[in-house]
């Protein structure tokens, strides 16, 4: 069985997703990361050169600043949940396999191919979330979780460049690495961003899918019961 986690990356649910790794028990765990992110998260950078800052494109610097504060208002980090599904994957041996393009990359190609109305509204857009801040990233989630097509919707409106370059792309390029990865073992957990859950989906109509979104790790009468699922999965097959 292929389990899809969608996730956000500046919530503090990494020890939820921990639990779903741990008690999956898969054999692979795929990551929406890219080699260098693996390495960043990890702290496992050995051998990799450190870019200067003019090296990484401005909107990707600007955008892991963003995550980053905003994580700090949750007490967390960005991306401790994908840090979280890594090293509890390694611990029970399964396989972590990167399945995303290199985001400093996809950030580039998305800003060079915006429109110059776009990119204003993009940069009024990263102003405000940041004077909101977790606040604005809550009522985001729940307005997502209220009505996903919708959202996505008024999304590609008004980004198209953002959702093609940011989803549409990124869900074909990474559920290629999925399909390969379920062609080898059984039981595989991908933890991806939730706004990938459902294209991911689509992309893979002969798979057995189990989702566990991020609305539910949020919401702990909700958790119990995802809890609850994994644990009796796990009851049935010992």
């Amino acid at each position: 069985m292929l389990t899809i986690v969608g996730t956000g990356h500046v919530f503090r649910i990494a020890e939820p997703v921990e639990f779903i790794v741990r008690h999956t028990w898969p054999q692979a765990v795929c990551v929406e990361l890219d080699p260098v992110r693996l390495a960043a998260i990890t702290g496992n950078t050995a051998g990799l050169r450190r870019l200067r800052d003019d090296e990484v494109p401005e909107v990707y610097r600007a955008s892991a600043k963003y995550q980053e504060k905003v994580s700090a208002q949750n007490d967390s980090t960005a991306g401790a949940e994908l840090a979280a599904a890594v090293a509890e994957g390694k611990r029970i041996g399964a396989e972590i396999v990167c399945i995303d393009r290199d985001a400093r990359q996809v950030m580039a190609e998305m800003w060079d191919e915006m429109s110059r109305g776009e990119k204003l509204r993009y940069r009024w857009s990263a102003f405000t979330d940041g004077v909101l801040g977790m606040k604005k990233v809550d009522q985001t989630q729940q307005e997502f979780a209220a009505n996903e097509d919708e959202y996505i919707a008024k999304m590609r409106k008004k980004y198209p460049t953002l959702v093609r370059k940011l989803i549409d792309e990124r869900n074909t390029y990474m559920v290629e690495r999925i399909k390969k990865t379920c062609d080898r073992y059984p039981d595989v957990v991908a933890v991806v961003g939730d706004a990938h859950v459902e294209g991911l989906c689509r992309l893979l109509p002969e798979r057995e899918i189990r989702q566990i979104r991020l609305a539910e790790l949020l919401d702990p009468e909700k958790l119990a019961k995802v809890r609850a699922m994994v644990w009796d999965n796990k009851e049935r097959e010992e």
